[in-house]
């Protein structure tokens, strides 16, 4: 790789360390290209992707970026695991990290903050970024359609009565 080359890697993984709302570092020594290519697969599907970079390039891009703190994870085989959506990265590596051994997560970061296996483990136990809109979006239709019902309400209420009302004056 020419010096252009490492140029351009260090400015692509400067944009991931810049745009993403959490990267995970992990370890993925004995993984073999198919076990790989699930791994981005998985990733891709829940809006996020994967990167393995030389860790010397990977640290020069750090350098200056509010999650610079995580350069001490970057040492032996890494993969990094990324995405806006600040959950979905991590569910994927733990969920991947669960059913394969040899994918072993070191840490990662959330903006500016540096997180632990444990920090990894606890983001991706939060609701994603969907999950949350839809759950808002729950919240304030339910009050929406109460007021509409007892706005509605009243006007069949005295709807009824009139026809009541009406078929009395025509009986008489």
């Amino acid at each position: 790789m020419d010096r252009a080359q490492k140029e351009k890697v260090v400015e692509e993984l400067g944009q991931i360390f810049e745009s993403s709302g959490v990267v995970v570092v992990s370890h993925y020594a004995g993984l073999t290209v198919a076990e790989m290519q699930d791994l981005r697969a998985r990733a891709r599907e829940a809006g996020g992707s994967v990167r393995v970079a030389k860790n010397r390039l990977a640290k020069i891009a750090l350098e200056g970026k509010p999650c610079e703190s995580m350069a001490d994870l970057l040492t032996g085989m890494t993969v990094l695991t990324y995405s806006e959506d600040p959950v979905a990265a991590a569910k994927v590596a733990e969920d991947y990290a669960k059913e394969n051994q040899k994918f072993e997560i070191l840490g990662g970061a959330m903006g500016e903050n540096a997180l632990d296996r444990a920090g990894v483990t606890a983001v991706s136990k939060m609701p994603s970024r969907e999950e949350l809109i839809a759950s808002i979006v729950g919240c304030i239709g339910a009050p929406a359609s109460n007021i509409a019902g007892a706005i509605g309400a009243p006007a069949s209420n005295i709807a009824s009565i009139l026809s009541t009302i009406e078929e009395k004056a025509e009986a008489a």
